[in-house]
């Protein structure tokens, strides 16, 4: 990667941070929060992406941020009152941003289909008329790359000094930034921004010192500014901005007396070379040691550094064999019976410590907040909510919830599917909403949480709820379910997430397709997790999605079955037992049951379904394991054994075997063999069908 590529992704990554900045800020502001310092913040983000693509040419950002800005500007200097329909305005300019950054990001045209260029454009006449009543700014857009291709750049609500008042004193100032400045990761422009908020600045840059393209070093700085600001605050209110930048660049005030120069808290210009930079820009990674001091002075700044995610997962993968290895050599030891020595015995809980500390914290590098990941469905609640006609507000809560970032990525389809459906079919229109007694608009509230070694997520809705009688007649039409069914409401739900299902009575572009639920319930089990429906009608819907913390490691009961050893995953097992006589009984020739507290259990022998032997003709004094599908169904598997419970890493088959029914994955025990993970949901359900399938892993030295 050359090193304008490498700057240019850098630039893109910087935007991650400012376009969540812009839609935290305008968060704020459509809660009635438009102080002064929530607007400048959005704007500054604004321009900052605006001033990063004037630097590699990005035409379309570059136009396109500056009709946002201007409309931000108006906003700041009270020309423009932050109404609804304002604020509903720089929502839809924020979405387009976003889109227009990643098309950038993507090397696509963002304009290169018909439907985006015209989107494009009315968003930019209505920006341009919301802020109609700021000629000076609509004049600006005849030429958008104004503010970089000159050397001089204008900041400021009046865009320059000429009519600053004869009250305001006019400083010149020398900004000559060291290359540690921008290692640190500063930026210029957000010094310049921040002055512009003391009065009116007007920026001019040096570039006589600039090397020839084929001689340039990137890493050096060459560029010394000149900043003309006019304001009434005296200089140590200026000082504050440079304040955490001081020892990383020469600044000088032109005007001041030789005495107070002599007090500026300023690193000289011509020095020896600064220390390098101990903080880098961020990527995937992000650690820190608050131990360690940073060259800017700031004393709660993180260091930090970028790394490559195939790294991490291939760290994360070796430390996955370091554990199967750790467990294989404890089996070792204790089958030699050396674990009585004591020595031995407290070298192997220090590795196995380890080891395990060592695994959490290998995971925890993957660990993103689902911050990012909310701020889009916000969008998507937004966009529902237009094309269904409806208010909707979205509430979110645990937007600091770490999850692996693999999870994250892959949960953006089904949470969408969730909440196209929250607006589509359960919030209601307002007419019907004001008649059963609840506000106009509705309410979506989407939470993150761990509970339990899980990742919780929930979707609730105050909509109509849903109609559990309706459902199930729709069901039966279309022969999902007999006529003469018995089904809990629990199971009437989730027929919801069969394929094909769907009760809308006519097809619009959020739903009606019967595509979509069954989409959810399937990529959801794909992460190792769960989804149920809890529904109170006229009163509203909440999905709740259980995930693992990682996709790395599960927890599960490790049980013998016909000579082979299977996990059950922790997540779906409620309670082990073992069968007395009294307790199974024949439901005349058909299979056995489980009486429990007053209910009959099916049971299932684990290996008749995964085709290791044929159904035991008695199953009393077999060890049960009570074990809940993603559908509330309770099962009892039955093992031959029982072995423990334990952490193991999972091992995917789907590239070597394709998917086979029963098994959601492997992985590797102490003594060296394989264990299948048991796919709790297909073992649970109609029956498995085909054994062939899980018999051929055998055949092929799989179990």
């Amino acid at each position: 990667m050359s090193a304008r590529e490498t700057l240019k992704e850098g630039f893109f990554q910087e935007c991650e941070d400012l376009l969540e900045t812009m839609s935290d800020g305008l968060s704020e502001m459509e809660r009635g929060e438009n102080d002064a310092e929530v607007v400048n913040a959005v704007f500054r983000a604004v321009h900052s992406i605006k001033g990063g693509a004037g630097a590699f040419g990005l035409n379309v950002l570059v136009n396109f941020a500056h009709s946002f800005e201007n409309l931000l500007d108006d906003l700041r200097r009270g020309a423009v009152r932050p109404e609804s329909s304002v604020i509903q305005l720089l929502f839809r300019a924020s979405d387009r941003l976003f889109d227009v950054v990643e098309a950038e990001r993507s090397g696509r045209d963002p304009l290169g289909r018909a439907q985006d260029a015209e989107e494009y454009d009315a968003l930019l006449a209505q920006l341009a008329t919301a802020c109609a009543a700021s000629p000076a700014a609509d004049s600006e857009q005849s030429d958008p790359e104004a503010d970089f291709v000159p050397t001089t750049l204008a900041f400021g609500p009046d865009l320059g000094l000429s009519d600053v008042e004869a009250a305001l004193h006019t400083h010149i100032i020398r900004f000559a930034p060291h290359k540690s400045l921008y290692a640190s990761g500063n930026d210029p422009v957000a010094l310049f921004s921040a002055l512009s908020d003391l009065g009116g600045l007007s920026v001019s840059a040096d570039i006589s010192a600039v090397p020839p393209l084929g001689a340039l070093d990137w890493e050096e700085s060459h560029i010394v500014w000149t900043l003309s600001l006019a304001t009434e605050l005296p200089v140590p209110d200026i000082m504050d901005v440079f304040e955490f930048v001081s020892s990383d660049a020469a600044i000088s005030f032109e005007d001041l007396p030789a005495a107070v120069a002599e007090d500026m808290p300023t690193a000289p210009l011509e020095t020896e070379e600064p220390p390098p930079a101990q903080v880098l820009q961020v990527s995937e990674a992000r650690t820190s040691d608050p131990g360690k001091s940073n060259p800017s002075g700031s004393s709660n700044a993180r260091q930090s550094i970028r790394v490559d995610l195939e790294r991490v997962d291939r760290l994360i993968n070796l430390v996955g064999e370091l554990v199967i290895s750790e467990a294989m050599l404890t089996q070792s030891i204790t089958q030699d019976g050396l674990v009585q020595n004591t020595d031995i015995e407290t070298a192997l809980a220090r590795l196995k410590q380890l080891s395990t500390e060592l695994q959490e914290r290998i995971m925890a590098i993957r660990a993103q907040s689902v911050k990012a990941l909310f701020q889009r469905m916000s969008r998507i609640v937004r966009e529902a909510a237009h094309a269904t006609d409806r208010e909707v507000r979205l509430i979110t809560e645990g937007e600091s919830t770490e999850v692996d970032k693999t999870v994250i990525e892959k949960l953006a389809d089904p949470l969408t599917h969730i909440l196209r459906n929250a607006v589509d079919h359960g919030i209601e229109s307002a007419e019907a909403r004001q008649a059963a007694g609840k506000p106009a608009h509705g309410t979506v509230r989407l939470l993150a949480a761990h509970r339990s070694g899980q990742v919780i997520i929930e979707i609730e809705d105050d909509g109509a709820g849903i109609d559990s009688d309706r459902v199930l007649a729709k069901a039966i039409e279309r022969g999902l379910v007999s006529a003469d069914a018995e089904l809990s409401e629990q199971e009437i739900f989730h027929l919801l997430f069969e394929a094909g299902f769907s009760t809308a009575e006519q097809v619009s572009s959020l739903s009606g397709r019967g595509v979509g639920m069954d989409v959810v319930r399937s990529e959801i089990q794909a992460l190792g997790g769960r989804v149920n429906i809890a529904s109170v009608r006229g009163a509203g819907t909440t999905l709740t999605i259980s995930l693992p913390l990682t996709l790395a490691v599960v927890e599960g009961m490790l049980v013998e079955v016909a000579g082979e050893t299977l996990v059950i995953p922790s997540t779906a097992l409620r309670e082990t037992m073992r069968a007395e006589g009294a307790m199974v009984h024949r439901l005349g020739a058909g299979e056995p049951v489980l009486a429990i507290r007053g209910a009959l259990i099916p049971i299932i022998d684990l290996g008749e379904s995964l085709g290791f032997r044929q159904m035991p003709a008695s199953v009393s004094g077999l060890p049960l394991l009570l074990v809940e599908s993603a559908a509330g169904r309770l099962v009892a598997l039955t093992a031959d054994k029982i072995i423990h419970q334990r952490e193991v890493v999972i091992k995917g088959l789907a590239e070597n075997y394709g998917h086979v029914r029963g098994i959601a994955a492997a992985t590797i025990l102490g003594n060296g063999r394989i264990a299948l993970i048991i796919d709790i949901d297909q073992v649970a359900g109609n029956g498995l069908g085909g054994q062939d399938e899980a018999a051929s892993l055998t055949a092929h030295g799989v179990g």
